[in-house]
């Protein structure tokens, strides 16, 4: 991941993306870029011209967060993005020589973690760390997503599953709306973690084993991954829509825990609570992830 590229790429993405008429710029009939020119940005941000052409060449470095502030609403960009330009600004600032973080050995699951996990039985339940490995999961979270668990590599990981697993597709129902959402996440962590080893690995290796990947990555989205709903189908139960909630573990810098319920008394309902009954019959098959990098 080359930080320099990330930021020219990311600034001119995005001043594609605002018209002048979003920033009540009156232009000609005749223009044409699509979006806004860099001297109309730099207008917008109070900076001169010069200035904003060399933060889109990439330079960052020196920059206030007055100023990024200010390119941030001049590029009417939304919290995700913002806080992206922020961490893409942090990583450019002289200091100490970076070490690419290594990929560490499996982290211990804390028996305190895996027993209030396995204390919520109505509700699918899984940590994952910012390489979309699976860390560990609840009996129904086990079951919810077998199809992860039934492919042989290892660690579990969703983003692998999406891109390189063409059973994802049959299980995931908006594919390309979840697709979307992993890229744009994987995006917002390599901002703030642009030399974290396991990260950039595995970004490599989707960027050179899918086309699908690499397009997603050459948008330079961004998003926060916090609540929402997700609509799958179980091999077992069938469809499920379920809405999820999303909470970090301090304990745990990276890991997030993801919880999924169903709309009391609706068909998703009745389903997931099937689904608890094949999960209890199935335990011993259900194996919890091996060898999870952090």
């Amino acid at each position: 991941m080359d930080s320099r590229n990330d930021v020219s790429e990311f600034l001119r993405s995005r001043r594609a993306k605002v018209t002048p008429e979003q920033v009540n710029l009156i232009v000609g009939a005749n223009r044409r870029v699509p979006g806004l020119r860099r001297e109309e940005v730099a207008t917008l941000a109070s900076v001169s011209v010069d200035y904003y052409a060399r933060l889109e060449r990439g330079n960052l470095t020196g920059v206030s967060d007055e100023v990024l502030e200010s390119i941030a609403h001049a590029l009417k960009l939304d919290d995700a993005e913002t806080a992206h330009l922020f961490d893409l600004a942090r990583a450019a600032q002289p200091g100490p020589a970076r070490r690419r973080r290594a990929a560490t050995p499996a982290q211990q699951i804390r028996p305190s973690l895996q027993r209030f996990m396995d204390a919520i039985t109505g509700a699918p339940t899984w940590v994952r760390n910012e390489r979309m490995d699976l860390i560990t999961a609840n009996p129904l979270g086990r079951a919810l997503f077998s199809p992860l668990f039934a492919d042989p590599v290892r660690p579990v990981n969703n983003a692998r599953f999406v891109f390189l697993n063409p059973e994802s597709r049959n299980f995931y129902i908006d594919w390309e709306q979840g697709a979307n959402d992993i890229v744009a996440t994987l995006r917002s962590y390599a901002g703030r973690q642009p030399h974290n080893k396991g990260l950039s690995d595995l970004v490599g290796e989707l960027a050179t084993r899918s086309e699908e990947f690499r397009t997603r990555w050459a948008a330079h989205n961004v998003r926060f991954h916090r609540t929402g709903i997700k609509r799958m189908h179980h091999p077992v139960v069938g469809d499920l829509e379920l809405s999820y909630e999303a909470m970090e573990l301090p304990a745990n810098p990276g890991w997030t825990m993801f919880a999924y319920t169903a709309e009391p008394g609706s068909a998703s309902d009745e389903r997931l609570k099937l689904l608890a009954s094949w999960a209890a019959t199935t335990a011993s098959e259900l194996a919890a992830p091996a060898s999870i990098s952090d």
